[in-house]
């Protein structure tokens, strides 16, 4: 991935977003283009979108995947969560039907490029939003998830590492479990380094 130089308005970003024919997250006057999903990074997301839309009957709040953009007004950042979920009715963002405001629970599956931003500036990012309550991290090399929950204390961090471990997402009361989550999923023989954002090229 290759962040572009040049700085941007979110309303150049926004008319630029729309014409084209791949998608990019804005960070605060930068574009940043995403890069193409794996295999792996495609059936994890899927199965866990599909859990969650089969688990919401009867429920008010509704998961949704890839294409549904993320506003962050107080750091001033577009993003393009892997599955996300609201409760109630979406929060759009002034003028917008492909653009919310209020996700309660957001997952992001991990790739190489983007790993440690998810879980660093893209974390604190995401905390800002006054109905975020739990973040779910799950990585596509291994079996490997990490889950943040909010209390009124802050956060509480687990770890899971076993194939028979359950996570409970208290957010919208789901279990679900790790063996459904990797469902279908074959890992490399060995897990790559992960490479910082900005060293990377498109």
């Amino acid at each position: 991935m290759q962040v572009q130089q040049k700085k941007y308005t979110s309303e150049e970003y926004l008319i630029m977003e729309e014409a084209a024919g791949f998608r990019s997250e804005y960070w605060n006057g930068e574009i940043v283009p995403m890069t193409g999903g794996s295999i792996n990074h495609n059936r994890i997301a899927g199965t866990i979108h599909a859990y969650l839309k089969f688990a919401r009957r009867g429920k008010n709040w509704e998961p949704f995947i890839t294409d549904l953009r993320v506003w962050i007004p107080r750091y001033r950042r577009y993003t393009y969560p892997d599955v996300f979920v609201i409760q109630a009715q979406p929060v759009f963002q002034e003028r917008r039907t492909d653009t919310v405001m209020n996700p309660c629970l957001i997952i992001e599956v991990l790739s190489k490029s983007t790993q440690d931003y998810d879980k660093t500036d893209k974390f604190r990012a995401y905390r800002s939003i006054p109905e975020f309550q739990e973040y779910l991290l799950v990585s596509q090399y291994e079996t490997y998830v990490e889950h943040h929950t909010k209390t009124n204390d802050g956060w509480i961090f687990r770890e899971y590492e076993s194939d028979s471990a359950i996570i409970y997402l208290s957010s919208i009361g789901v279990e679900i479990a790790i063996a459904d989550i990797y469902e279908g999923v074959t890992f490399e023989s060995e897990p790559e380094t992960a490479v910082a954002p900005e060293n990377l090229e498109q």
